[in-house]
């Protein structure tokens, strides 16, 4: 990959050093384009050729496959959401629960994958179990630990959005369908960070979006459902898009993840994903992820032990520090033209380094928050 020509692609770089794509990308021109010529040709020249429906069946059907190439997964196990936290409630709206049913989940996942289980817990009577980590590092014996007959499903992250840690989903997928559940993974922060291969995962269940670490644009979702596992799921919802056939009073569901798709979608966002795939293909995902690794490596050389929060060990290119005052170094740094964020669950800073940064940047922020080692 060029990253001199990605970084000059993103027109918000002319203006500051961002480093907070681990909450939503700058968006480079070429996807950017391809949203609006989206909106131009269903909205002025479709009408008048194969009808806007059609134009945006084909893009659907353009950003399932372009999906189903990235992840590891073929079409039919892939359907389109809003974002990752649309994904998980599809799945956790469209399981059958009683009282006593149990879902496990870890102490560092985002609010996307912590409120579903909450409110099943409120409607239904489920019980939550919170296994512990160790700053974000998931040990299997205590996932294994809570495992038994009432777990119906465990949910955690990829790569945990506090202190950007990866999580051991393989052994994880092993545990859970060991004990007769299945499994769904928030991947967000890990689709278009590194290669990933979803069925290696042995997930059952994967919720992800492209307007962070693919750099696309919001309202872009995609939600993968392995071959078979939608036997364990009763939709709640239904539509066109929903059906392979209905009539006379009577219907039939989409076989695979389409049934989980309900109506009427707006596609321009979906071609800015089918864009941002293509964009991070033809930079190459391997060399996006060496570089992200090389470059997060150097920032926490230059950042103290006693405030890294993160591994030291490579993990992700999120990079979480401890400082005084989280909130008055962010607006410190964003007075400096440096974009981080505050992690209010653990009170800290964290920067999120994507191939477009520079040392320079990296060098901008750890001198603004006085991190130097």
């Amino acid at each position: 990959m060029n990253p001199t020509e990605l970084r000059a692609s993103i027109p918000a770089l002319e203006e500051v050093v961002y480093l907070n794509t681990g909450a939503s990308a700058p968006l480079p021109r070429p996807i950017a384009e391809s949203v609006q010529q989206c909106v131009e040709g269903h909205g002025y020249d479709s009408p008048t050729g194969e009808g806007m429906y059609q134009y945006a069946f084909d893009v659907y059907d353009e950003a399932r496959a372009a999906v189903a190439g990235l992840v590891g997964a073929t079409e039919s196990e892939i359907a389109l959401t809003q974002s990752t936290t649309d994904g998980i409630n599809r799945i956790a709206c469209a399981s059958e629960w009683e009282p006593g049913d149990a879902v496990v989940t870890t102490d560092v996942e985002h609010s996307a994958g912590e409120l579903p289980w909450r409110r099943l817990a409120d409607i239904h009577g489920i019980e939550v179990r919170v296994v512990e980590t160790d700053h974000g590092r998931l040990d299997p014996d205590d996932v294994a630990a809570v495992l038994d007959d009432d777990v119906r499903l465990v949910s955690l992250s990829a790569i945990d959005w506090e202190y950007g840690r990866r999580l051991p989903v393989e052994a994880v997928a092993d545990l859970a369908h060991d004990a007769g559940a299945r499994l769904l993974v928030d991947a967000v922060q890990a689709v278009g960070q590194r290669p990933v291969d979803f069925a290696e995962w042995g997930a059952d269940f994967v919720a992800a979006a492209g307007h962070k670490w693919l750099l696309g644009p919001w309202g872009a979702g995609f939600l993968y459902v392995s071959a078979g596992a939608e036997e364990w799921l009763t939709p709640r919802q239904i539509g066109y898009r929903s059906v392979a056939a209905h009539g006379d009073g009577a219907y039939e569901y989409k076989s695979g993840a389409q049934q989980l798709e309900v109506a009427t979608a707006n596609p321009a966002p979906y071609a800015g994903l089918v864009e941002a795939i293509e964009h991070a293909r033809a930079n190459g995902v391997d060399a996006r992820a060496a570089r992200i690794e090389e470059l997060t490596d150097y920032l926490k050389s230059r950042i103290a032990d006693d405030h890294l929060l993160s591994p030291r060990a490579y993990h992700s290119g999120l990079v979480t520090v401890e400082v005084d005052d989280p909130a008055g170094v962010v607006e410190r740094l964003d007075e400096r033209g440096v974009k981080v964020r505050v992690i209010p669950s653990i009170d800290c800073v964290r920067a999120s380094v994507h191939a477009f940064n520079t040392r320079d940047d990296l060098d901008r922020f750890v001198e603004g928050a006085g991190l130097a080692e």
